[in-house]
């Protein structure tokens, strides 16, 4: 097989992005010693837009756009993401060939005064960019007060450190990353937050068209995540799931038997409907559409059906 010249990676320009950039393109220079693997940093509308919400202007879906059109106009080969920002419904001519090694899947409480979230005093301010994590405190906590948090993760750091919060949630991959661990004072069992689909993992797209790249990149799967990210990527889509919605979808493998969580919730965590499903891991994709059928069957639809917008 024919080796790369030159590959051009789209990123992000946050701190996190270009760390996962720079991951894989330290990845694939060791593959391919050769080859120069160059990075094309951007700014999407998901990183200018901090004004508001993610379900209130557009989703995950505004940090990958950008970096598609780099795709699309040849500047760029291959775009890295964090999983959880890719769209379950990749569109045509978009692949997603490539899923790398998980990280931690677990949210994580950060505070500069408290140690995990049963240490938070009634009224408490804890911060999250997430209506999935959002409902599920509100359910399990409601004497703590939750509130918005946008921006890079140093800049939510930054709002916790000026006391604009007491706590926030953030993704314990993200933490760990930049070399941040030690902010890290509990992390939260999926008993208590279960985490997004695909969160943790890094997901690399291309064009569909570009079989020989797809080759050059397979040596960077991990087998075991993106069994994993397919059932919870199932999930997901079989509901429609976006940013509008509070779901969560976590699979776990053990063996070869994977068991796949799912839950969707009223954002003020006054209803949430879980379900789960075991089955061997090369049921993956029908693990992951079963658990979410079975979302649908307790309720979950009349909670979509107030919550997302109506199809054309």
């Amino acid at each position: 097989m024919s080796t790369p010249d030159r590959l051009v990676i789209a990123t992000r320009a946050s701190r996190l992005a270009l760390w996962q950039a720079e991951h894989v393109q330290a990845r694939l220079q060791a593959l391919y010693p050769e080859c120069e693997v160059v990075l094309l940093k951007m700014t999407t509308r998901g990183d200018q837009i901090l004004d508001r919400t993610l379900s209130k202007v557009g989703g995950k879906g505004l940090f990958v756009k950008e970096l598609e059109t780099a795709l699309l106009d040849g500047r760029a080969d291959l775009a890295v993401h964090s999983l959880k920002d890719v769209p379950v419904d990749l569109q045509s001519p978009f692949s997603l060939p490539v899923i790398m090694e998980r990280d931690d899947p677990r949210d994580a409480f950060v505070s500069n005064l408290h140690a995990s979230l049963d240490d938070l005093p009634t009224g408490a301010v804890i911060g999250t960019s997430s209506l999935r994590r959002e409902a599920q405190l509100r359910a399990r906590y409601p004497r703590l007060v939750v509130r918005p948090l946008r921006g890079n993760l140093d800049t939510r750091l930054g709002k916790l450190d000026k006391g604009e919060y007491d706590a926030i949630i953030l993704a314990a991959a993200g933490l760990r990353r930049l070399g941040l661990a030690e902010r890290i004072r509990s992390l939260l069992d999926p008993s208590v937050s279960l985490p997004a689909a695909g969160q943790g993992a890094l997901g690399i797209e291309i064009l569909e068209s570009r079989d020989e790249l797809a080759g050059w990149l397979r040596p960077l799967i991990c087998a075991e995540t993106a069994a994993c990210a397919l059932a919870e990527r199932a999930v997901s889509r079989v509901l429609g799931g976006s940013c509008q919605v509070p779901l969560a979808a976590y699979a776990q493998l053990d063996g070869g038997r994977l068991t796949v969580d799912a839950l969707v919730a009223e954002p003020d965590g006054s209803r949430i409907v879980r379900s789960r499903q075991a089955g061997d891991a090369a049921q993956a994709l029908a693990l992951g559409e079963t658990a979410a059928r079975q979302l649908l069957d307790q309720g979950a639809d009349t909670i979509l059906a107030r919550l997302l917008p109506p199809t054309a």
